[in-house]
């Protein structure tokens, strides 16, 4: 089944349930819970709904995941209006399942203004149109993958990735913790900037956390590894198009302490900066079992998702 851009703007879709409330819907990319991406671009989109001035759009977001989320549940999003000013408006929003936060996050939008501007360069790379796509990568490699795995990480995607320096998905070899690829949606996103903020926030969350594996040669394939997203930040600088080709460069800085830092910059084709990441993940080698209410093993679905997460008071 074919798997578009339009199908990820339904997802983002959110239902008003009363005023400042909201239900969204989920979609299972292979991990077994909800993809952190999702919980992001959905509590954006909400966050954006209470926004009544049009002339302002998000700026900033910063989020924590808290508990993983149930893909058989609706995750309902709760709106706290804490600032209309004259240049900014603040919110603060909360997911719920089964009556737990799973989710908060702050988020900030700011009207236009003019000033001073400068940025950091883009560094060179191939352009898109010279490498393959990952999907197609892992298709040729589809017989080293045993069932049901084989199935989800084959599917259709609604991001076309494009890694500049494919690494062996099973085995790859050390190497400085950069990673570089170009990614576009499979279809038009249309013309509301909102759709386009949602879907970068659910493909900034797509193998950020792999950066740190790369200096150990370690994939989320290794089955005494786990991996996942605590927490999540975003800053857009400009306004950009995902239906248009983004380059997508992630690099970890540091990890210690079973905890992983990475950050990562969007460019779009002609080197503007157009948003910066952050992410700080939980790495855990040795193959010890989470227990309930800590992230599970990450097996990494579709090959650039690590799964969205849960660390109990008890981590």
């Amino acid at each position: 089944m074919t798997y578009t851009a339009r199908d990820l703007i339904d997802l983002f879709d959110l239902e008003p349930v009363e005023r400042n409330i909201y239900r969204g819907q989920n979609r299972d990319i292979g991990s077994g819970r909800i993809f952190g991406g999702q919980v992001l671009a959905q509590a954006l989109v909400a966050a954006r709904r209470t926004v009544d001035a049009e002339d302002r759009s998000a700026h900033s977001l910063h989020g924590y995941f808290i508990l993983a989320g149930d893909l058989e549940t609706p995750v309902v999003y709760f709106v706290d209006r804490l600032r209309d000013g004259r240049s900014f408006t603040t919110r603060r929003v909360t997911a719920i399942q089964h009556g737990r936060a799973i989710f908060n996050m702050s988020a900030s939008f700011h009207k236009t203004e003019d000033g001073i501007e400068h940025q950091e360069k883009m560094p060179e790379v191939l352009p898109p149109e010279a490498l393959e796509s990952e999907i197609d990568i892992i298709r040729r490699q589809a017989g080293r993958v045993p069932e049901p795995l084989r199935s989800v990480l084959t599917q259709d995607r609604p991001l076309d990735r494009r890694p500049v320096a494919p690494l062996d998905p099973f085995r790859p070899k050390p190497d400085r913790p950069v990673r570089r690829a170009w990614i576009r949606t499979v279809g038009d996103v249309g013309d509301d900037p909102l759709d386009h903020q949602a879907v970068l926030a659910y493909a900034s969350d797509y193998g950020l956390l792999r950066a740190a594996l790369v200096p150990h040669g370690r994939t989320f394939f290794d089955r005494d590894l786990m991996g996942a997203s605590l927490d999540h930040a975003i800053w857009f600088h400009r306004p950009f198009r995902v239906d248009d080709w983004l380059l997508y460069v992630t690099e970890s800085t540091v990890a210690s302490g079973a905890r992983a830092f990475t950050r990562g910059s969007f460019f779009t084709r002609e080197g503007t900066l157009v948003a910066s990441v952050a992410q700080e993940g939980v790495i855990r080698t040795g193959g010890r079992p989470a227990p309930p209410d800590e992230p599970a093993p990450a097996t990494e679905p579709a090959a650039a998702e690590e799964p969205a997460t849960d660390e109990g008071d008890d981590t």
